[in-house]
């Protein structure tokens, strides 16, 4: 199952599912929401459009492929085969639910929990970002482009993005974050999903995060690796389990913010 052509094919389908599912976050986009918090004690929103957007991969997958497992934001863990379907529905909903376009549909798929393949798809914008185990790249409408990271050397020459300080739920991991981003030519916030992306693409050298669940980061594995890109924990260990993240653009930079993160 796991050959180069089948490989191929699932990641094809997950593309497909990726601009359908896009289609329903369109309807809901920049629209009046109602909007529920799944956490009485922080703000962890979620909207019909994550609801609806799992359901739908939910049942396409199933449909295509009723032995792989599924792990997705809202509806949790389905058991099945090695192959399993990692999902966020919408990744980034506070950006979604305040009109920002940094946001994006999830989709990966992991063999052994090894991930085997990635897609994000950012509707507004009409991008899909994916890739294999091979080679990344970046579709926008009838333009697609094979992507690489750029070869920044230097912290002090690189620019570093995180969704929000917040993330980092310790004065130790703020202050480590801190080290870093101080280190830094200049740091921006608000990237979610779309930050590892445009890292993948050669327009950002680091990405540093905290609190990452599996469906965060493990459909971005492949996008990252395959342009040429790093992306592990804090202490550099695989990142498929979510928690800390440093994600670069190549090894040289990966080795210097370790440095800082890890001590």
């Amino acid at each position: 199952m796991s050959t180069n052509n089948n490989n191929k094919d699932m990641l094809e389908f997950a593309k497909l599912i990726a601009e359908e599912a896009g289609q329903i976050a369109l309807r809901y986009f920049r629209t009046n929401l109602n909007i529920t918090s799944k956490s009485d004690s922080r703000f962890d929103p979620v909207t019909i459009a994550d609801q609806s957007i799992e359901k739908l991969l939910r049942e396409k997958i199933s449909e295509k492929f009723p032995d792989h497992g599924i792990i997705g934001e809202e509806q949790g863990v389905t058991k099945g085969n090695k192959f399993t379907w990692v999902i966020d529905p919408i990744d980034g909903t506070r950006a979604f639910i305040s009109g920002s376009p940094m946001w994006g549909i999830l989709i990966g798929l992991t063999e052994n929990d090894k991930p085997l393949l990635g897609v994000m798809h950012q509707p507004w914008m009409k991008e899909t970002f994916y890739a294999d185990s091979n080679s990344s790249w970046w579709a926008q409408e009838s333009s697609t482009q094979q992507i690489k990271t750029r070869q920044t050397k230097s912290l002090a020459d690189a620019n570093l993005f995180c969704t929000h300080p917040s993330m980092f739920t310790t004065a130790k991991d703020q202050k480590l974050f801190k080290s870093v981003a101080d280190s830094c030519q200049y740091s921006r916030y608000g990237s979610d999903c779309y930050g590892y992306c445009l890292l993948s693409a050669g327009f950002v050298d680091l990405v540093i995060e905290g609190s990452l669940q599996p469906y965060d980061i493990v459909p971005l594995i492949p996008i990252i690796e395959s342009a040429g890109g790093i992306v592990t924990d804090w202490q550099g260990k695989p990142a498929v389990e979510g928690g800390k993240i440093v994600a670069a653009a190549n090894k040289t930079l990966h080795e210097s913010a370790l440095s800082l993160l890890a001590s």
